[in-house]
């Protein structure tokens, strides 16, 4: 055999190898993508049986605060509506996030989709945020007039350090729920379950793509 065709030979094998290898990476990309789809679909159960819940759960307490208006404590007053302002933003966050998941589309651009995980994200960190900011509410909307009136320094001392307890978590959760602490002990206790993961895996797997990108270039 000629060296020439022995080249040729060695040209031809070599165009099927990289074409075979560039068939391998088109499909584990597309298995990537599916993936994806696959985990952030698993967020819909509970993100709409949460909604629901909400929904009912302020429709229940925007009763009690319209039918008690002018009976009730305003402590309770201030509390439940604080209480109830913050699950509406949250619920309205849900919202949003269903509007994305909807919108994700594995056959749109890379940057496209990783702009609504990231999004989705950010929201996901928001509404623990929103939700941690009712801590303080929980521990004054019981009091009444009675036990503002015949309390004693031990009940308002007691109520002062419970109130005072939770406010500093609220606070602290607050500012401290960002992306930069998710390998920290105490996030990763609070995000755990189909809110948080699915999110973090997709990102992982669409920065996957990525690199399949990167090598095919």
């Amino acid at each position: 055999m000629e060296n020439s065709d022995i080249i040729s030979l060695w040209k031809s094998y070599d165009k099927k190898l990289e074409d075979n290898l560039l068939f391998n990476k088109k499909n584990a990309e597309d298995i990537t993508k599916l993936k994806v789809q696959s985990l952030i679909g698993s967020m819909k159960p509970l993100k709409i049986f949460t909604i629901l819940i909400g929904i009912i759960w302020v429709g229940i307490v925007d009763i009690l605060i319209i039918n008690l208006f002018h009976e009730a404590n305003p402590i309770f007053l201030i509390s439940a509506g604080i209480q109830v302002l913050l699950t509406k933003l949250a619920i309205g966050i849900y919202l949003y996030q269903m509007v994305l998941i909807h919108q994700i589309d594995i056959s749109s651009p890379i940057l496209k989709t990783q702009e609504k995980l990231t999004r989705l994200k950010s929201t996901t960190l928001w509404i623990a945020r929103l939700l941690f900011l009712q801590l303080p509410f929980w521990t004054t909307f019981y009091w009444n007039e009675s036990m503002l009136v015949n309390g004693n320094v031990w009940l308002y001392t007691l109520q002062f350090l419970v109130t005072s307890v939770f406010s500093f978590i609220a606070i602290w959760l607050f500012f401290n729920i960002r992306y930069v602490n998710r390998n920290k002990r105490w996030f990763q206790i609070i995000f755990s379950g189909k809110e948080w993961i699915p999110i973090v895996k997709s990102m992982e797997l669409y920065a996957e793509i990525e690199e399949f990108k990167v090598e095919k270039s």
